[in-house]
């Protein structure tokens, strides 16, 4: 028998990736995340995480996750709808509701999970989705999912979308966006877009992965809108600013409960570690008794766009993602060796992550930066674009 072609077909694709400077390599970390990490022996700044209030190694986080593990051991065992359902969960939905001032929650194993389960059930092939261009890679995928008709529409144009809005006759409705575009920092105008879905009568999904900690003093970017509305469904994450893992879906108890009914990553899937859940509920616990940490966060993001617009650097944002588009993925791939060189953990962003040609440094800025690596990041950044 012959060699496998399927095989050889991805050798040659892998090849590409390489030529083309697209190829991926995990980096293995000796340490917890935190302002400074430990990869391969050298400490760095990190400069990569999503980590955004420094939760993901506070010690009150850990020990509300130990102490869960003691309750209730660590695997969640089954389904939230058979047994999976655990006292952390349900404190955790509860706190998640209180937390963003909506009516109800319900917690889910990741936000793609989320993102998939939302669409696909509020959706269907008489329905229309229409997904700003930048959305993330889980709000076209539940688009899909949902074998809705799908229109994208140019990144923040409103216009486009009213026109698209007016002429579809789809009997539902749904308008899907990032709150905070997660490769460009940029945050999106809900306000304009909760009207269109008023006067079109359709649904808003809001990814606020980037938003929840770090907008709206943290309670995210509906609070940071001031916007309320029953159309409104609300996904945010654990894992990036809330330090843990997970997701969780607000909005109307209708909607919670049609959810719980029929999302199928939410039904058919084996519940988030009780471990988990206590983590997030002492994070939010966290952030709204702490409203320094995003106080400091954003202070950090002034001093390095501040830095940026002196040094002559084009490409600044409003939160703690900071992208510095270079455009050549290969060059971009250098500029993260060379500052790995001088200290600093910068990820170079490629596609499929970004539209080619718009290959970039993405900083991603935490409340636990000093303001000496800050300063410093943007010292060496300016130095290493223009060598």
């Amino acid at each position: 028998m012959g060699a496998f072609a399927g095989i050889a077909r991805i050798r040659r694709d892998l090849d590409g990736l390489a030529r083309e400077g697209l190829l991926r390599a995990r980096r293995t970390l000796d340490s917890p995340q935190g302002p400074s990490v430990l990869e391969s022996g050298a400490t760095l700044a990190n400069f990569a995480s999503n980590d955004y209030l420094g939760l993901a190694n506070d010690p009150r986080v850990i020990e509300a996750a130990r102490d869960a593990l003691g309750r209730y051991g660590f695997g969640a065992g089954a389904s939230p709808l058979v047994v999976g359902h655990t006292r952390s969960h349900a404190e955790a939905e509860r706190a998640f509701a209180a937390f963003t001032g909506l009516p109800r929650a319900l917690l889910f194993a990741s936000g793609y999970a989320a993102n998939l389960g939302i669409l696909a059930a509020l959706a269907d092939r008489e329905s229309a989705v229409f997904a700003d261009r930048l959305d993330h890679a889980c709000l076209v995928d539940g688009a899909l999912l949902s074998r809705a008709g799908f229109h994208r529409y140019p990144h923040g144009d409103l216009a486009v979308l009213e026109r698209q809005l007016a002429a579809s006759t789809a009997r539902t409705r749904l308008i899907a966006t990032d709150a905070v575009f997660s490769m460009d920092g940029d945050v999106a105008p809900l306000p304009e877009l909760l009207a269109l879905a008023e006067r079109f009568d359709a649904w808003l999904v809001v990814d606020d992965a980037h938003g929840i900690g770090v907008l709206g003093r943290g309670r995210g970017s509906l609070a940071h809108f001031g916007i309320a509305s029953e159309r409104i469904v609300y996904m945010a994450t654990l894992g990036k600013a809330l330090g843990g893992y997970g997701a969780f879906v607000a909005g109307a108890p209708e909607v919670i409960e049609w959810l719980m009914q029929r999302a199928r990553p939410y039904v058919f899937s084996t519940a988030l570690p009780p471990a988990a859940a206590a983590a997030a509920t002492a994070a939010l616990a966290i952030v709204a008794a702490e409203p320094e940490r995003v106080e400091r966060l954003l202070g950090h993001v002034a001093t390095f766009r501040e830095g940026l617009a002196k040094a002559g650097i084009a490409g600044s944002s409003p939160t703690a993602i900071q992208p510095v588009i270079v455009g050549d993925a290969s060059r971009a791939v250098a500029l993260s060796a060379g500052l790995r060189e001088r200290g600093h953990l910068v990820p170079a962003i490629r596609p499929p992550t970004v539209p080619a040609g718009t290959s970039r440094l993405r900083v991603s800025l935490s409340s636990e930066h000093s303001p000496a690596q800050v300063a410093c990041l943007v010292r060496d950044l300016a130095e290493t674009l223009a060598a």
